[in-house]
């Protein structure tokens, strides 16, 4: 039985990748230089539409427009992808004389896409063109062009869309965050749009729904022997238990800190109480507040616990650091 060649890459490919790198950096650099009235003509058409905008793209183009929408609909831009080809037999029903239809075509000549043009016209949408020839039929046909060209592919045949796709994505990801400043799009709105990832839990968790309640959290009063204060605070788990007055406003905390404490400074731990050697005025945070800014505060004061009250200052809640690494609020 014949052994399958092993192919080893020869030392060129490692300059290759240097030079491909080298070449879409700059004509992403390049876009810059060219981000003129159009860009903000674009950015006024999208401003003011009142559907949806719909990308658009066949083949490698079509690959970016999709992501293109995504980016756009995850910051606050209502976007969707539409195949061209899916267009001309049905999917144009998707859009709208409200809607405006961002076509990417490097050659602006994709015939797909040309065919679905006038369609777009009759119907009364709005059309930006992304392309790198500026005189091609898409360009001339749109409402505004976003000029995408590059000097030249990374490929070395020149031929595969390398820098071409970069720079269409980079301006897609320029005209989205151009977007979302307008909007005044900001840090919650984006969590509440990814609510299923770490910046989601951290920016829309809020104490209510980590502390622990009723039952769970350990309390005594003032007069409650160390014992009972030791008893409770093995019960509760987190290191602590509040000190609260018959109403439940909160005196102060009693922690394994303090127990250590009072150990060096009273003999005989019977003949005092929690309310001689608590922590009194302690740090504490309303049911409302951001996990994030517990986690802040707790981090500053270097505190591992905090307890939660309600605006009269009455004791509601409880938990520590590890409740809030359990809820992947850090």
């Amino acid at each position: 039985m014949s052994q399958i060649p092993s192919i080893q890459p020869s030392p060129q490919a490692l300059d290759l990748a240097r030079q491909v790198l080298r070449i879409e950096g700059e004509a992403v650099l390049a876009l810059a230089a060219r981000i003129n009235g159009a860009f903000l003509q674009a950015l006024a058409l999208i401003l003011n539409c009142r559907g949806r905008v719909i990308v658009s793209g066949i083949g490698k183009s079509g690959h970016i427009g999709r992501k293109i929408a995504a980016t756009l609909a995850s910051t606050g831009t209502p976007a969707f992808f539409v195949h061209p080809a899916e267009a001309s037999h049905g999917d144009l029903g998707m859009i709208t004389a409200e809607d405006v239809v961002i076509g990417i075509s490097n050659s602006g000549e994709s015939a797909e896409l040309l065919n679905i043009v006038p369609s777009i016209k009759r119907q009364g949408a709005r059309l930006i063109a992304m392309t790198g020839n500026e005189n091609s039929t898409l360009s001339r046909d749109a409402d505004a062009h976003l000029d995408a060209g590059v000097a030249q592919e990374a490929c070395p045949l020149n031929l595969a869309p390398t820098a071409s796709t970069t720079a269409a994505l980079a301006l897609g990801d320029a005209l989205a965050v151009a977007l979302l400043d307008a909007r005044g799009f900001g840090a919650e709105d984006f969590a509440r749009s990814h609510p299923g990832g770490a910046l989601g839990r951290r920016l829309l968790t809020r104490m209510r729904d980590v502390m622990r309640t009723g039952e769970a959290i350990p309390v005594v009063t003032p007069a409650a022997g160390i014992a009972e204060a030791i008893r409770e605070i093995t019960r509760g788990g987190i290191g602590m238990t509040v000190v609260v007055s018959p109403e439940r406003k909160v005196l102060g905390i009693f922690t394994d800190g303090d127990l250590r404490r009072a150990v060096l400074r009273h003999p005989s731990l019977r003949d005092i109480t929690v309310g001689d050697v608590m922590t009194r005025g302690p740090r504490v945070t309303g049911p409302d507040k951001l996990a994030a800014e517990a986690v802040e505060m707790m981090e500053k004061h270097k505190i591992n616990q905090i307890p939660v009250v309600d605006g009269e200052g009455c004791l509601i809640g409880a938990l520590n650091m590890h409740d809030l690494f359990q809820a992947k609020a850090i």
